[in-house]
């Protein structure tokens, strides 16, 4: 679940709670190419005000309208379904790319309660399930794993939501401030653990959030899940390779240390001296990153993150970087 739709929620149980009304639509359906995937959120205040997105813009342009001409009434069904797109001219009316659908919900949203339950699951890093009944307007919370997607039976919308994908960061030094900066444009939660106070100065709230510790301890304060992705940046074994032995045989689905092929090899030579089995040393990511030739802070930033969303997108790393001497 990103940022845009955790603010959507908020939104929605803010505005619901001040006794405002609020109508939230949800993409439920696509055909051809469509601006925004199925479970894109956009919710409508009583006043016109919205927040989300659920295609390029026109759409929203006339969501809006709709409240205004009175194609909303309070007195209406829960949830209706509308479709975008049908026709060539409606999708170039309203900014569809050619052939491009989308079938959404609009759901009128009464006791924001479930909002308030979604958000702090999701905060506690579960997985949910909304079942939302199309004709009662009735929504029920459900327990999901990672591996359920969105289903709509034309009855029933079934949508997911978790937590955001978060990047735990061990040290705080000048690599680090670029991969947080670039990692936070890319809708990662980011968390940085350095016990070095010297590195801390500097750092602004906005660019990540710091977790106290050692680092294998952050590691375990964290509750590391299948969203977690940990890198050790300090350059120094003493501290990133307390990270690792604890994150290896995590659930995090990335983790990687910065270092050449040299120090590479050795980092995984004294991982398996202090304990660590093959299988979990085996799924260090070392030396970082794909292969852009990077050189400068900046490049080795967006070379780590580039594998690090290839990894959570599941795809082949076709351009991994080859075993070469790194800064």
């Amino acid at each position: 679940m990103d940022s845009v739709d955790l603010n959507v929620l908020r939104s929605v149980l803010q505005w619901r709670r001040a006794g405002q009304r609020v109508v939230l639509y949800s993409v439920v359906q696509t055909w051809g190419t469509a601006p925004r995937a199925p479970g894109a959120m956009l919710a409508l205040r009583e006043d016109g005000v919205v927040i989300g997105s659920v295609s390029g813009g026109c759409v929203e342009d006339d969501l809006i309208a709709r409240l205004h001409d009175g194609r909303i009434p309070a007195d209406g069904p829960p949830v209706q379904l509308i479709t975008y797109g049908v026709t060539r001219e409606e999708a170039a009316r309203f900014g569809l790319p050619c052939g491009g659908t989308l079938r959404l919900t609009e759901e009128r949203v009464g006791d924001p309660a479930w909002v308030a339950e979604l958000l702090t699951r999701c905060e506690a890093h579960d997985i949910v399930a909304r079942a939302l009944d199309i004709e009662t307007g009735a929504v029920v919370l459900q327990p999901a794993s990672k591996t359920d997607a969105l289903t709509f039976d034309g009855k029933t919308l079934r949508a997911i939501y978790g937590p955001r994908w978060r990047l735990l960061l061990i040290g705080a030094g000048q690599l680090s401030r670029y991969v947080a900066e670039m990692a936070r444009l890319l809708d990662f939660e980011v968390l940085i653990c350095d016990p070095r106070t010297e590195f801390v100065y500097g750092w602004e709230e906005q660019h990540g959030r710091f977790v106290s510790g050692m680092p294998d301890e952050a590691v375990l304060n964290i509750q590391t899940d299948e969203r977690t992705a940990i890198v050790a940046l300090t350059h120094d074994p003493r501290l990133d390779d307390m990270a690792l032995l604890t994150a290896l045989d995590s659930r995090a689905f990335y983790v990687g240390a910065l270092g050449s092929r040299v120090n590479s090899r050795k980092r995984r030579d004294n991982l398996a001296q202090l304990g660590l089995s093959d299988q979990a040393i085996g799924r260090l990511h070392g030396p970082i990153g794909l292969h852009i030739g990077s050189h400068t802070p900046a490049e080795i930033a967006l070379s780590l993150l580039a594998e690090i969303v290839a990894i959570k997108n599941g795809i082949e790393l076709k351009q991994k970087k080859p075993l070469q001497e790194e800064v």
